[in-house]
């Protein structure tokens, strides 16, 4: 579904017995794009269904937890989603944050940036060695991948290698990503004004690196919606939204975002809320300019709309997140963006 160029996406599920029937809906209702998440479920499995059961959405992760693994795994699995999805499979990868990386999945952490820029390129060597013969022999200061036999590659794919879309919001994360992969994926506690002032100059700077415009590149933009049939509904949807605004702003690594927009004092308060476990009464902190400013808030009816507006020249993918939000309210919303 393209709404005057903009793409639309969904969530797929990682229960795998929800995979098959919200993939066929997702497809159904005209969407361009599936993505799955890396939460309490692996986020490459369900991938394998929702390609068995629909033939023209592109699916991805987003996003896939990179150093939880090595270049060598997610190469093997980007091949072989890509080939049985016949080539639309997008590879979406983050980095996590250290806590997680070196506590829950006992891998090694230092210098996301570099250690990112280098998972790639390790994992691009390796797919050329597989496509055109190459030799394999990267060397690299994390990663090392210099043995390659006919045992070990696998069955020629005809279809080109999976775009690689990368989690990005710091400055030195975000320009390497414009320089390395295809895509930015961005993160819901964005406003219009970062991503216009900041992100996308970034990007910018990556892509001359590289010798690409910016047509090369796609920006893919997650935007938390309020909607509703009716205004109860929508106050419902209103108040869950700001608790999750507020959740996002009590995070460290989003306190830039809020100084932008004149609010990086509010981080030092949420953050201390969040730490005593008031997560009501950090949503009655955010107020209805930062709802506005974070958030499209809207009837059901005029959600497509408001999307546009604040997508269309910035970004080229948007996968919006209903919060609170009744099924009939979602649908009546879709119908409206395929108008």
């Amino acid at each position: 579904m393209v709404c005057g160029g903009l793409k639309i996406d969904g969530g797929i599920p990682n229960r795998l017995d929800q995979v098959v029937e919200a993939a066929g809906a997702l497809e159904a209702q005209g969407y361009d794009g599936g993505w799955t998440a890396e939460t309490s479920h692996d986020p490459f499995l369900p991938l394998l269904l929702a390609a068995e059961h629909t033939s023209r959405i592109e699916l991805g992760t987003n996003i896939a937890v990179a150093f939880a693994r090595n270049p060598m795994t997610v190469a093997n699995l980007g091949w072989d989603l890509q080939a049985y999805s016949q080539g639309r499979f997008v590879l979406g990868l983050g980095t996590q944050i250290q806590a997680h990386i070196e506590k829950r999945f006992s891998m090694p952490w230092s210098h996301p940036a570099r250690r990112m820029r280098e998972f790639v390129a390790a994992m691009q060597a390796i797919w050329s060695a597989w496509k055109d013969g190459t030799k394999l022999r990267f060397e690299g200061d994390f990663y090392t991948h210099k043995i390659m036999t006919p045992m070990f590659t696998p069955e020629p794919n005809p279809y080109p290698l999976p775009k690689v879309f990368l989690a990005a919001v710091g400055e030195a994360m975000t320009e390497m990503c414009g320089e390395v992969a295809d895509g930015h994926l961005g993160h819901p506690m964005v406003s219009k004004r970062y991503l216009t002032d900041v992100t996308l100059p970034i990007l910018r700077r990556g892509l001359e690196r590289s010798g690409r415009d910016r047509s090369d590149f796609e920006v893919s933009a997650e935007v938390m919606v309020a909607t509703g049939t009716n205004e109860d509904e929508l106050r419902t949807a209103m108040a869950a939204t700001r608790k999750q605004i507020a959740f996002y702003g009590s995070t460290p690594a989003y306190r830039k975002v809020l100084e932008l927009h004149g609010w990086g004092d509010l981080h030092e308060e949420l953050h201390r809320l969040s730490k005593e476990g008031e997560w009501n009464t950090m949503g009655s902190l955010i107020d209805d300019e930062m709802l506005a400013t974070f958030a499209v808030v809207s009837q059901a009816n005029e959600v497509g709309s408001a999307l546009r507006a604040r997508c269309e020249g910035v970004a080229d993918r948007v996968l919006p997140i209903f919060y609170a939000a009744s099924n009939d309210c979602i649908r009546l919303a879709l119908k409206e963006f395929r108008r």
